[in-house]
């Protein structure tokens, strides 16, 4: 609460210093609270858009979450797999997703689809990486606690590796989280057609005359919201999952 008051104060600082012809870019808070939130006809606008990109967002981050884990662990499973597919996580995680929404407006058009697609593009490759990461971290000695007992690699994937995966996984899951919220910013901004989400609503505020600038910093802070929400979501399953034997359980920060 310190800290969210030494912010409050320091935007209200910054706005007293700014010249008269940049002040609007940077309104007070309270007149953000009063034309963003106070405004009937702009918060059912706001909230309307959240249900829309909430709605994006969370398909295209399951999906992201079914195909990451599913291709890391095939990856974890035999080295040629990772060699062959590797490559390709880390070109799509490279691909420039402005220079790819002409392409997927015309292959998928521009319903929910193209903008979920976009998600997934943006919240795959973390969760790749960190669950092929846990996968392969298990103990060399539990392993051939394993191959002792003759255990087979499905019972070794769902004994050993996936158990001591889970803190690497969820740790994905956070930060593709966020990505997921971005991405399906990102693809309501440029596929203006379909439901409206908090992408449009930015576009079109920015567009607008100044009057307008408190209500795009409403839809901005409630787009942050969201991605703040979905990421305490997954911190808080991974507390739940596995709290009972590993640290990052345990911990009441």
């Amino acid at each position: 609460m310190v800290l969210l008051g030494l912010v409050v104060a320091g935007w209200y600082l910054l706005h007293a210093q700014l010249g008269d012809r940049k002040k609007f870019l940077v309104p007070q808070p309270h007149v953000i609270v009063d034309h963003g939130f106070l405004d009937g006809a702009v918060r059912a606008d706001i909230f309307e858009a959240l249900r829309n990109t909430t709605k994006v967002s969370l398909v295209g981050l399951a999906i992201a979450i079914v195909l990451g884990v599913l291709f890391a662990t095939l990856m974890s499973l035999a080295g040629w797999v990772e060699r062959s597919f590797f490559p390709w996580a880390i070109v799509l995680q490279t691909v420039p997703i402005l220079a790819m929404v002409p392409l997927m407006s015309a292959w998928f058009g521009y319903n929910i689809k193209s903008r979920v697609i976009v998600c997934v593009l943006i919240a795959l490759f973390p969760i790749i990486t960190n669950t092929l990461f846990g996968l392969l971290s298990a103990d060399e000695s539990h392993h051939d606690l394993f191959t002792l007992h003759r255990a087979s690699w499905f019972t070794r994937l769902r004994k050993l590796q996936f158990p001591g995966a889970l803190p690497a996984m969820f740790t994905g899951f956070r930060v593709s989280a966020g990505l997921a919220v971005v991405g399906a910013i990102v693809g309501e901004f440029f596929f203006r057609r379909g439901d409206k989400g908090l992408g449009n609503l930015i576009d079109r505020y920015q567009k607008t005359n100044i009057a307008e600038t408190p209500k795009l910093w409403a839809t901005v802070v409630v787009a942050c919201l969201l991605g703040v929400a979905v990421f305490l979501v997954f911190g808080l399953l991974q507390r739940l999952c596995a709290r009972r034997w590993h640290g990052s359980g345990l911990s009441d920060r």
